[in-house]
């Protein structure tokens, strides 16, 4: 699977509620699954590869020394909670070699399903909580350099312009 880049006009589509959990659903969280992985990323929206169903996958598990996998799929996720407020960096996939500090929620709660249909209710903070969050905005047609205050988002734009025109 390729990894669409910022501002492809997938990206700011957004994505319809899965509605029929079958065999094209779990080869698509594998697919994706392997996709993340080779990219070393954290997270991924299915818009993020072209595909506008409610699917997002994640994997906090596989960072540092002894990392193990703990692989977490959420099928038309919603928040149900929130609260606090923390601004941390974030980078995306789909904004590659860019980062920035974006204001999320510290604490949310999500329901969603999982591949298999299971009801999943989960709380989450800290980089678990970031990470739902920004893949969500993904589902929503958001992208995190959106979230950025205008001047920022007016610097980002300038600079990727010019990293674009180098590419």
């Amino acid at each position: 699977m390729k990894i669409l880049i910022y501002p492809d006009e997938i990206l700011a589509a957004k994505a319809q509620p899965v509605t029929e959990l079958n065999d094209r659903l779990l080869k698509l969280v594998e697919d994706m699954f392997e996709t993340m992985y080779k990219a070393k990323g954290i997270g991924l929206a299915a818009n993020q590869v072209g595909v506008l169903q409610q699917v997002v996958i994640m994997d906090l598990g596989q960072r540092g020394e002894d990392a193990k996998p703990d692989p977490i799929v959420l099928i038309n996720p919603v928040i149900t909670a929130s609260e606090g407020e923390i601004c941390d960096v974030e980078g995306c996939l789909s904004v590659p070699d860019y980062s920035e500090k974006v204001k999320r929620a510290q604490r949310i709660q999500v329901m969603a399903y999982d591949q298999r249909g299971k009801e999943i209710r989960m709380e989450a903070e800290g980089l678990l909580a970031r990470c739902i969050q920004h893949e969500l905005d993904h589902l929503n047609g958001i992208c995190f350099v959106e979230r950025l205050s205008p001047l920022k988002r007016a610097f980002f734009r300038k600079k990727w312009s010019k990293m674009s025109d180098k590419g």
